[in-house]
């Protein structure tokens, strides 16, 4: 961590900011991000990414979709700020690093009340895909598919195994297996059409979100990539699956989304199969990044919330 935030500060180096800068970190996942302080009050996020998790390709394409999001008025996101020779992906000691302005808003949390900022994250997310559908990306776009197999299959999903998770004991894995079963069926028969499967921001949850009065903006996308359309409905409860409020804050997503786009029957009818998809994503997420604070503070409670959630949805949705 020390030497990340020493490469983070050596990046500053990289565009025309002013000096004396202070350099924290204010989260590490995925990437490590860090918040750039100048002594006029001035903020910039500074984004240093994992190492061999995205392409600089990819991490172009998604930068590609957030400015055009931005540009057409779609939704509020990052706005990146070039380097002194001109580029938005910065190459520092071979990690490649971006820098955005600083958006202002508070992360909402699940104590607090969260009908509204549902409600618009609902239509916000209707008009990301209604764009993404008529978005001409760029040749060089690349980002990854979450389907059935990257997310829960046995061969190198890109979070890991779930039966690698956190406490998943043979008990468990038994009953997860029997849910993701049932998953891989249910999204068999649903299919990937082009009215259900597409470029989504694939993790909208609440530590993404920015709520700035009656504005809702979207942050961090580093998993943008393919998938279905209603993966986004299940995003916004991460890791509060469990709680009373879920059925209550889906509800005003859906009405929300229907604001501004379609939602068939058959749509609605599959969100809680996405929301039981993204909870054995997580667990399989926990248990391939341990080290992370955020995987820390769930750990095992997490797993072992997900067998009560495994058994209402066979119930509910055999």
């Amino acid at each position: 961590l020390h030497n990340l935030l020493e490469l983070a500060k050596k990046a500053t180096g990289n565009y025309a900011l002013p000096d004396h800068l202070d350099v924290k970190l204010i989260n590490l996942s995925e990437n490590a991000t860090y918040k750039v302080e100048a002594p006029d009050g001035r903020r910039w996020a500074l984004r240093v990414h994992r190492d061999g998790y995205h392409s600089k390709a990819a991490i172009a394409s998604e930068l590609a979709w957030l400015m055009d999001l931005r540009a057409s008025g779609v939704v509020v996101t990052p706005k990146p700020v070039k380097g002194l020779n001109g580029e938005i992906i910065q190459d520092v000691l071979g990690r490649c690093v971006v820098l955005s302005d600083w958006e202002t808003g508070a992360e909402p949390g699940i104590g607090q009340d969260l009908i509204k900022p549902f409600e618009i994250l609902g239509e916000v997310t209707a008009r990301m895909h209604a764009h993404a559908r008529q978005w001409t990306r760029p040749d060089y776009f690349q980002r990854f598919t979450w389907n059935f197999e990257t997310a829960l299959g046995d061969n190198k999903p890109h979070w890991g195994r779930w039966r690698d998770g956190m406490g998943v004991d043979g008990e468990k894995a038994r009953l997860f297996q029997r849910t993701v079963d049932l998953i891989g069926k249910r999204l068999n028969a649903y299919g990937q059409g082009n009215d259900r499967f597409g470029l989504i921001h694939c993790d909208l949850r609440l530590a993404n979100l920015l709520i700035d009065g009656d504005n809702v903006k979207a942050i961090d996308f580093d998993d943008c990539g393919f998938g279905w359309h209603m993966y986004d409905a299940a995003t916004p409860v991460s890791f509060y699956e469990h709680e009373p409020q879920v059925p209550e804050l889906i509800e005003a997503w859906k009405a929300g989304y229907r604001k501004a786009g379609n939602l068939p029957k058959a749509d609605e009818a599959e969100i809680p199969t996405f929301v039981m998809f993204r909870r054995l994503l997580l667990v399989a997420w926990i248990g391939s990044h341990s080290e992370t604070d955020l995987a820390k503070s769930m750990g095992l409670p997490y797993t072992e919330g997900t067998v009560s959630l495994c058994e209402e949805y066979l119930q509910k949705m055999s």
